[in-house]
């Protein structure tokens, strides 16, 4: 599919509300990124623009990309140290099953947003808001593209 198409067919609006909701139940950092770019290999792709976002930059290491390569229906979902070791067994494979099956219905938006809400549900319990602390948005809630 075409970048355009792709963003054309995928509700920003949506997806960021979703990184909010996800974010408001823990100490996390969430980001969408939409390349325009034919991508080989998305996993090496996806850690250079983990890297270009700044999303180590997090106090705590828990930044968690969802990168989508729309031009070579290829999408990866990266995170930061201190959320990979922390990760139950199977939670990044189980995360991108449910994308991938939402995509292949031509569901562009309840996949991102499905995505988001299930990285969500895992910093909640991983990264939990503190009794009393105020959260700082590290990154910045958008759908970034390139």
């Amino acid at each position: 599919m075409r970048h355009e198409a792709f963003l054309d067919a995928v509700d920003a609006a949506r997806v960021v509300a979703a990184i909010r909701e996800a974010e408001s139940r823990c100490r996390a950092e969430i980001r969408v990124h939409v390349t325009d770019e034919p991508v080989a290999d998305v996993e090496a792709a996806a850690v250079v623009t983990f890297e270009r976002l700044r999303m180590t930059d997090t106090a705590e290491r828990n930044g968690v990309l969802i990168y989508l390569a729309p031009e070579t229906q290829r999408f990866a979902v990266l995170g930061d140290r201190g959320i990979d070791g922390a990760s139950e067994p199977g939670f990044w494979s189980a995360v991108t099953a449910t994308m991938q099956a939402l995509f292949r219905e031509g569901r562009f938006t309840d996949g991102v947003v499905a995505g988001v809400l299930a990285v969500g549900e895992q910093l909640a319990r991983t990264f939990p808001r503190r009794e009393g602390d105020t959260d700082r948005n590290e990154l910045p809630d958008a759908v970034s593209r390139d």
